[in-house]
């Protein structure tokens, strides 16, 4: 007898479930719009950043992977992968704006 319905997970929510199957989503959303305001904003910098992806990469590494609770193991995932996304933004735009200092420099010289 096949089922058509996929398994839930046990443990798992209906919230957690929808979470996760938007999570990485939900993450390059968080991240752009957070590299977006990092860019245009002088408050919040490239460090401030770096610091907060240290810190919440590290409480789901301790923490937020034994969670029992699964829509905060899920937010916690989401925010930790976020983190990391917004410091490939700022990592991918830092290079972006050297190349293109580089290879204008390199036109102006030729």
């Amino acid at each position: 007898m096949a089922y058509s319905q996929p398994m839930i997970e046990a443990g798992s929510t209906r919230t957690g479930r929808w979470l996760r199957e938007r999570r990485i989503r939900i993450a390059l959303w968080v991240a752009v719009v957070e590299g977006l305001i990092a860019a245009f904003s002088h408050d919040i910098g490239r460090w401030t950043i770096l610091v907060m992806a240290v810190i919440v990469l590290a409480f789901y590494i301790v923490a937020g992977r034994q969670l029992r609770w699964d829509v905060a193991r899920q937010l916690s995932w989401i925010a930790a992968a976020s983190q990391v996304l917004a410091i490939l933004v700022i990592i991918v735009g830092f290079a972006l704006v050297a190349l293109v200092y580089l290879f204008s420099d390199h036109k102006q010289r030729a």
